[in-house]
């Protein structure tokens, strides 16, 4: 834990904004919103950037005496400085538990890289053009070859928020039949979807969790949601972003790689988050 004086806060306030407005560069809210990786990232997800782009040290450091922030939830008088209140961790014990429990047996479970990245496609599965919900996006194969594909290779989605999505004639072809209730027993981290995740869960326990740490699970969110789009059933050419043809064997191989990889990657920020979180548990 550290008390931060006015000189070590303004420090470390200065490299996160540098950090963080060097990766979410100067896009407009439009230009977002037109662009399906980082729509994705604003509206599926409810964290907004001007909140990613404000500084939390976390509940572990402290500001020193003199930087009270008015207003900031969360925030208030500790024993020494002024920071994330106690009490306030407190009240989210719950939260802080079950995240920390999720992410534990998320990661202890063995991984599956063989999904190709069909849930994007069963959320098209013979479903009306009109009714598709990216419509500025043509889908590459067109609608009959594209459901064709699905029925070929099949759906082994083990996550919930995206089977969710799967159209009505896609739902039985899944090799599972994910819930909410049973999220934490189908959840495993070679999931693309349960990766992204990472980014959802910290940025739910700010700010007890440091901004650094839900910057760093944004970031590997984009990465992720990347891959996710070049797999899908959409012709993206126009975002110059070439397509993983899962179509193919190639392309199913390069999918599984890609895969495991960012399942790599993505394994240090969700240990992170759970030892951040058994850290504030034990103040």
């Amino acid at each position: 834990m550290a008390d931060l004086d006015h000189e070590q806060a303004d420090a470390r306030r200065s490299a996160y904004s540098f950090r963080v407005n060097a990766i979410l560069g100067s896009v407009s809210k439009e230009e977002r919103l037109a662009d399906p990786v980082e729509a994705f990232l604003w509206t599926y997800y409810s964290y907004r950037p001007r909140e990613l782009k404000r500084y939390h040290p976390g509940a572990l450091d402290t500001f020193a005496a003199g930087q009270e922030i008015e207003g900031w939830r969360g925030y208030g008088p500790r024993a020494i400085g002024f920071g994330v209140r106690l009490d306030f961790i407190e009240q989210r014990r719950s939260t802080l538990e079950f995240i920390t429990d999720f992410l534990r047996t998320t990661a202890d479970r063995p991984a599956q890289h063989g999904c190709f990245g069909m849930h994007e496609w069963a959320m098209v599965y013979k479903q009306d053009p009109e009714a598709i919900r990216h419509t500025a996006w043509p889908l590459r194969l067109g609608p009959e070859a594209t459901s064709n594909l699905v029925d070929e290779i099949g759906v082994r989605c083990t996550h919930f928020d995206a089977f969710r999505f799967f159209t009505p004639s896609a739902i039985p072809l899944n090799a599972f039949q994910p819930t909410r209730e049973s999220q934490r027993a189908l959840d495993q981290p070679g999931c693309i979807h349960a990766n992204m995740d990472l980014y959802k869960w910290a940025y739910k326990l700010s700010p007890i969790l440091p901004s650094d740490l839900v910057l760093d699970a944004f970031q590997n969110a984009r990465k992720l949601r990347e891959i996710d789009m070049r797999a899908s059933p959409y012709d993206l050419s126009a975002m110059e972003m070439e397509p993983i043809r899962v179509e193919t064997p190639e392309g199913r191989a390069e999918y599984a790689n890609e895969q495991r990889h960012l399942a790599t990657e993505s394994m240090p920020i969700r240990h992170a988050i759970a030892d951040y979180c058994e850290k504030v548990m034990a103040l």
